[in-house]
C-alpha cells in the first residue's frame, strides 16, 4: 500500500464512530474480539468487519495467544495521519498570522484617516 493509500485507509477507518470507540478502548491495552464487541449492540461478524478495516489501515494488529486473538493499537498509521495534519496546520497558522497582520495594518490606517 502506498503512503497515500495508507493515509486514505486511515481516515476512512477513523470516519466511523464505532471504529473510533474501538481504538479508544485499545488505548487502555490489548483486548479480545469479545471484549471489544461487548459495549456494542452488534453481532460478532459486524465487529470483525470493523476490526478488519482497522487492521487494513494499520491502526491495529491482532496476535495469537492460545485460543485468543488479542487486538492492540498500532501507532505508525496514526503518526502518519498526525504528520499530514500537522503540515496543513502549519500552513493555516501562517495564513492566519498574515491575515492578523493585514487586519492590524487596516485598523491602523483607519485610525489615521
Amino acid at each position: 500500500m502506498t503512503p497515500s493509500e495508507r493515509l486514505d485507509a486511515t481516515f476512512t477507518a477513523l470516519a466511523d464512530p464505532t471504529r473510533r470507540a474501538i481504538l479508544a478502548r485499545l488505548m487502555q491495552g490489548e483486548a479480545s474480539v469479545m471484549e471489544l464487541a461487548e459495549p456494542f449492540a452488534m453481532s460478532q461478524p459486524a465487529i470483525s468487519k470493523h476490526l478488519k478495516m482497522l487492521e487494513r489501515a494499520g491502526l491495529i494488529s491482532r496476535g495469537r495467544d492460545a485460543q485468543r486473538r488479542p487486538c492492540r493499537i498500532e501507532g505508525e498509521a496514526l503518526a502518519a495521519a498526525t504528520g499530514w495534519l500537522e503540515d496543513y496546520r502549519k500552513v493555516w497558522e501562517g495564513n492566519f498570522k498574515r491575515l492578523d497582520g493585514l487586519l492590524a495594518e487596516l485598523q491602523a490606517n483607519q485610525g489615521k484617516a
